[in-house]
Formats: structure tokens, sequence, C-alpha cells
């Protein structure tokens, strides 16, 4: 949407046209929400089938009386696509499926690509759990996950390799969904009053640098905590404070690659447009 701060100052510019809309369709709006560009409702239907189809088409032509945006309405049904769900009501219950569009392409990395060893866990833990949390019958998860385990195959990833992480991506599923949401809410707040104090190292991922673990273990051994020497989270400060550092983050980022060196845009001020090297 061009430039970062877009997206918030279209929500708000649509945002005050949304408190006009709200009053005036309350009657036939039991929820509207918005995330950006997409929207969301439960429309109440009125008894009369021509005055419902009259009210929609009015409640339609109000939406896109703001300054020429326009929205693309779909007609009330018992089931929509939102986001990346599938909203259905199915005998007078909500179930939601997760919804992928027809022309993706599934280009996840393969196993060649330079990215740090984390990066491929990250993307199979987080995708079991969302595939767990959206969708109410698990019948319906379990098709998605063995689509997604058919599809990392045909990148390049061996059966070796993927089955353990999914089954570990299982297990650590299965534990946060167990938990309640005044769980999650008191590891929030647990979080919040006990923040980690972590010092930061910023690399450019390379594989044939030192692995993360070794990286780890000489920071302990020689920084942290050297042999005969006082430990660093207790060495104290020009205040009389202790350093309080309880451990290392590495934070890797990747090297540029062809898209960052033939797409550059003028306001990163890196190089030329595309343009320029096609004649």
């Amino acid at each position: 949407m061009g430039i970062s701060p877009a997206p918030p100052w279209a929500t708000i510019f649509y945002g005050i046209f949304e408190e006009h809309i709200l009053k005036k369709w309350k009657q036939y709006l039991f929820l509207f929400k918005r995330f950006i560009d997409d929207i969301f409702g439960i429309w109440l239907r009125d008894p009369s089938p021509e005055v419902n189809e009259a009210k929609w088409e009015e409640f339609t032509q109000d939406l896109n009386c703001w300054y020429g945006l326009t929205w693309t309405c779909t007609a009330p049904a018992l089931s929509c696509d939102f986001m990346d769900m599938t909203i259905s009501i199915e005998n007078g219950t909500l179930v939601t499926r997760v919804f992928e569009k027809d022309m993706n392409l599934y280009l996840y990395l393969p196993p060649t690509s330079s990215h740090p060893k984390g990066i491929g866990t990250g993307l199979i833990f987080g995708q079991v759990l969302r595939y767990r949390r959206l969708s109410t019958h698990q019948c319906d998860a379990d098709k998605k996950i063995r689509e997604f385990y058919q599809r990392l195959l045909a990148r390049g990833h061996s059966p070796n390799t993927l089955s353990p992480l999914f089954l570990k991506a299982e297990r650590n599923a299965k534990a946060y969904l167990a938990r309640s949401h005044e769980d999650h809410e008191a590891l929030k707040k647990a979080r919040a009053e006990n923040p980690s104090n972590k010092v930061f190292l910023h690399l450019r991922y390379h594989p044939e640098d030192p692995p993360a673990q070794q990286i780890q273990s000489l920071w302990r051994d020689n920084v942290a905590y050297p042999v005969n020497e006082h430990p660093l989270p207790q060495m104290k400060n020009l205040d009389g404070g202790t350093m309080g550092f309880d451990g290392l983050t590495i934070a890797y980022s990747r090297p540029l690659n062809l898209r960052n060196l033939f797409s550059v845009r003028d306001v990163l001020g890196r190089g030329k447009d595309v343009s320029d090297y096609l004649g």
C-alpha cells in the first residue's frame, strides 16, 4: 500500500465514515468488523425478501459513498471467505476452516536455501498450530496438514527431516491449545513483569558461519561466565547497578537477494530502477 503509514491512515480515514454507517444501519448489522480493506459482517435479514434485497442494495451503495472508495461486496450467504478462513453456519453453529487461494503457488523455502535452520522449523510449527486453531473440525486440520507436508516434499525436503518436526509441531500445538485463556493471560503478564535482559548480536547469515549453538557456548564460556572471573550478570555499571544480562540473542539478517539488487525503490536510495537495467 505504498508508504508504511498508509494502512493506518486509510483505517482512520474510513473509520470516520464508518461511524455514520454503523448508526444508520444498526438495525441490520448484527456484526461489522474491518481489517484495513477486508470487512466481515453478519446481516440481519428483513422478513420481506423484497425489502431485504432493497436494503442490502442501499447498504452497499452507502459503503461506496466515501471519496471514491469502492468495495466489492458478496451477497449474504451461509458461508464466506474472510482473510485466511472460510466461515460457515452449519446446523445453527459457526464452523471455520482454513481458506487458501486457488492461485497460491506454495513456494516454501527449499532445503538448499541459505537460511538459518530455525526458519524451516518455525514455519512448520507455526503452520501446524495455525491449521489447528482455525479449524473447527479436526478432520479439516488433518487434511490441511497432510497437504502442507506433501507441498514441502515437492519443494525438495526429505521425509526423514520433516517427520520428526511435524510430530514436535503437533505436540506443541496440542499443549498450546490445551491452555485456558486465563493461562495465556498469566503467561503474558509474567513476561511483562519479568522482562528478559538479553544482549543482541546482529549477524548477516551465511551457511558456512559457526552454528548458533557454538556462538552461544563461546559467549557463556568467555564473556558471561568466564573461568575464575566475575560473572558478567553480576558486574556493576557506572551507576552502581548490576548489569543483569541473562543471555545472548543472535539476530540474523539475510544478505541481499536478486530482488533487492534489481528491484530497488528510489526512496531507499540504493541504486537504479528495474527499467534502467532494461535500457
